[in-house]
């Protein structure tokens, strides 16, 4: 039989990472214990950050939307895979994994706006610092993530309404353990062009132009540090962004791995495991990163914990 549009009745199957049915359970009691430590840590950071004044401040106030932004990105991929591991099931419906593919780059747009928010923040604290409460003011963080939310927003509702256009086939196996957009794309039996189009230019838009200003920060910072004559204060100022840049190297690093690993290679496997590094531990290690390397973090935990 060839191939036969169903799009009215369609399901997609995850792969996800194994198909040994004696890994299953190891596998659900892992992802389990990895969401489990994403929510309660990143709940933590929030919640020290809002009980302690001293936190209130444009820096932390970004760090507690990205705190947010991680719980959400974890939940939008984590418990349906939980879920599918312990049903033994791959099947994902058609509106299901639209609604998963919109949401994934909903919070993956967000965090990638914070972070370059975050390294502004940094320029001006350490590149102004006289100026950093007139130009920092609530009003402007808050403009600022309201920004990136409807960026974000926006991306998200475009990718996912071109998906809707496109006509699905027989063959709908995902190498992933959640919908991924290029994925869903190459499963098409429809001309694809305009989606692809359409990916390569907001991606190197929406990605590119932050990870751009991300940059042009750090290189403005580390031009202000070494100027400084003490040695002290080069260590002072670096050490305020080094939980930052840990992260921004986390993100983009496991991002790029992603996209590396899915050229060079044909097994749904390697492809899995990559998406998994960029997915699941970037959000559950950010609240150790900021936890460990940064002393008034410390402090507020103390004081809740």
């Amino acid at each position: 039989m060839g191939l036969e549009n169903q799009t009215d009745v369609i399901e997609f199957f995850l792969l996800g990472l194994s198909e040994d049915q004696e890994l299953q359970p190891l596998l659900f009691g892992l992802f389990l214990l990895m969401y489990l430590v994403t929510v309660f840590g990143n709940l933590l950071i929030i919640l020290a950050i809002v009980s302690d004044s001293h936190l209130h401040t444009p820096m932390y106030f970004f760090l507690s939307n990205l705190s947010f932004t991680d719980i959400c990105f974890s939940t939008t991929t984590v418990p349906r895979m939980l879920v599918n591991l312990q049903r033994q099931s791959k099947a994902i419906s058609y509106t299901g994994c639209i609604t998963q593919l919109s949401f994934v780059l909903l919070f993956a747009g967000m965090e990638n706006f914070l972070l370059a928010a975050m390294a502004y923040d940094r320029y001006v604290a350490i590149c102004t610092p006289l100026h950093y409460t007139s130009v920092m003011k609530f009003h402007l963080c808050f403009l600022m993530i309201l920004f990136s939310l409807c960026i974000s927003i926006m991306d998200a509702l475009l990718h996912g309404l071109m998906i809707l256009r496109l006509s699905f086939c027989t063959y709908l196996e995902i190498p992933h353990f959640f919908c991924e957009l290029d994925q869903v794309i190459k499963l098409a039996c429809s001309d694809t062009l305009i989606n692809n189009i359409l990916v390569y230019t907001v991606t190197s838009a929406l990605g590119g132009v932050p990870l751009l200003g991300i940059i042009f920060s750090y290189f403005k910072i580390i031009s202000s540090i070494l100027r400084m004559p003490s040695p002290g204060g080069r260590y002072k100022a670096f050490s305020t962004c080094g939980s930052h840049l840990s992260v921004v190297s986390l993100f983009y690093g496991t991002a790029f791995g992603v996209y590396i690993s899915s050229a060079f290679t044909e097994s749904h496997r390697e492809t899995s495991v990559a998406s998994l590094m960029y997915t699941v531990l970037p959000p559950m290690l950010n609240p150790f990163i900021y936890s460990l390397r940064n002393r008034d973090m410390k402090k507020a935990l103390r004081k809740i914990i």
